[in-house]
């Protein structure tokens, strides 16, 4: 067995990385401070069950980080790179359409898959990929100039993408090559000095911020590092008293009373950082771009796929309900997540015992060790054995992400609209097409989920005693109360 295992790599990367991004963009490190402050406040008064979904240890370190590239040929180097570290594709989000701004990038996150190497270090890094062929952004002329420009670079070196394939085929390096992968997979994502070419950045820039920010440099780096807080209000607070400018809300499932579900996040904006650039007549001068920000997340409950249904079903109305009380003025944040709390509190169920009931959410199960078998043989139904205490439901934590918050953050980060020609065709790309691109599978995330609370079942089986599979409720489509 290899001296450093690949959930080392991933630990130590992404302990680089945010000593790296600490660097390069202060706030960040203030920010995951104010994580830390918050989190400490929620164990304090919250106790055992502030860990509900990940112990401190597990939340404290956790990070997930955001790249942006170019190519299919990069994002191919990309997943080597993460396959190094047991990270693989999970998802697939098209995020052309998920903004009303021109974001024009579609993108998978790479991260652990098995529920213990998601324990040992749940890191992960949600990775666009610039969509050059699509005509509603660029044009024939600039897809071609800009396609020459990004097969001119090179991202990631041959030794670099070398290391990685031996790390995959043998789940490891030993220590004298872990530590040059480390060193070049860190280096692969610093920001660059070499001087930004002013009048290509701006021309990519008309189309948008996000396409300037990928192709209009020789380079990559990280685009944003995100920290786990365990009450982002709190947080949003704390930052906005510290004078610390904040998007305008937060993005995801409102602030209710009910159990926390998928994913809430909100970032710092995009702060003006000092850039090297390249004028016309071959001069270098200093200037300042606005592309990376401090996003943070607050993570909940993963959701089944009816429990997803729900959720956009309850977010279309909620838009409806904001438009309507908007009507004479602008809705603030806190109004808008007035109504929408009111919304999922009338509509989704209050309780982690509701969500289980009804397949809205995703648990594993374990025997209640406080009923005692009387002879009878418990029903096969989840429902019976959840209702009548046979079992005990515990949460499975999200461990993905929501394309329209996604794209809200970097909506919110932009320093334009950009330009999206609506009457030209979207270029066609599906999961097909990114498997195709990473050479890889993209794994459904809710059959990853659904894997871990089978698993939980049929243990759960053997230990009642119980004959058969155990029936996940099917239960009708629609208003759940």
């Amino acid at each position: 067995m290899p001296s450093i295992q690949q959930w080392e790599l991933r630990a130590e990367f992404a302990r680089r990385l945010s000593h790296l991004y600490g660097r390069e963009v202060p706030a960040y490190t203030t920010l995951v401070d104010v994580s830390q402050a918050v989190n400490e406040t929620v164990l304090s008064s919250m106790g055992a069950h502030a860990e509900r979904l990940g112990s401190i240890a597990r939340v404290t370190a956790e990070r997930h980080g955001a790249i942006r590239v170019g190519t299919p040929r990069e994002m191919a180097q990309v997943a080597r790179i993460f396959a190094a570290m047991g990270m693989y594709p999970v998802g697939f989000y098209d995020l052309r359409d998920a903004a009303a701004s021109s974001v024009p990038v579609v993108s998978t996150a790479f991260r652990p898959i098995a529920p213990e190497e998601l324990a040992r270090n749940p890191f992960r890094v949600f990775t666009s990929l610039l969509v050059s062929s699509d005509r509603r952004f660029f044009s024939a002329d600039l897809q071609q100039r800009l396609e020459t420009f990004l097969a001119r670079r090179t991202l990631f070196p041959p030794e670099l993408l070398t290391l990685a394939d031996q790390a995959e085929r043998h789940h490891g390096l030993d220590v004298a090559d872990a530590q040059r992968f480390l060193k070049l997979a860190t280096a692969a994502f610093t920001l660059s000095a070499e001087p930004v070419d002013r009048t290509w950045y701006a021309e990519l820039e008309q189309v948008s911020s996000v396409a300037a920010d990928i192709g209009g440099v020789t380079s990559t780096h990280i685009n944003h590092l995100t920290p786990r807080v365990l009450d982002i209000d709190d947080l949003y607070r704390r930052m906005d008293a510290r004078g610390i400018e904040m998007i305008a809300a937060i993005q995801g499932p409102p602030c209710w009373h009910g159990p926390d579900l998928l994913l809430r996040q909100t970032s710092f904006r995009a702060l003006a950082e000092p850039r090297r650039f390249r004028e016309p007549d071959g001069s270098v001068s200093t200037g300042t771009l606005r592309v990376r920000f401090g996003e943070v997340e607050a993570r909940g409950i993963a959701v089944t796929a009816r429990g997803r249904q729900v959720y956009e079903r309850l977010a279309a109305e909620i838009e409806h309900r904001v438009a309507t009380a908007g009507a004479g003025a602008p809705t603030g944040a806190a109004q808008r997540n007035e109504i929408a709390a009111a919304v999922w509190s009338q509509q989704v169920p209050t309780s982690e015992y509701g969500l289980a009931l009804h397949d809205l959410a995703y648990f594993t199960f374990r025997v209640n060790p406080h009923k005692r078998p009387d002879g009878r043989v418990p029903d096969r139904s989840l429902s019976e054995l959840i209702d009548h205490s046979w079992i005990v439901p515990e949460p499975i934590v999200y461990e993905d992400f929501l394309p329209k918050s996604a794209a809200g953050i970097f909506q919110s980060n932009l320093t334009g609209d950009g330009h999206k020609d609506t009457t030209q065709t979207s270029a066609a790309i599906d999961v097909a097409w990114m498997e195709a691109v990473v050479e890889r599978t993209l794994h459904d995330p809710y059959a990853l989920y659904d894997d871990i609370r089978r698993d939980s079942l049929i243990q759960v089986g053997r230990d009642l005693g119980v004959s058969g599979p155990i029936a996940i409720p099917s239960t009708p489509q629609g208003v759940i109360r």
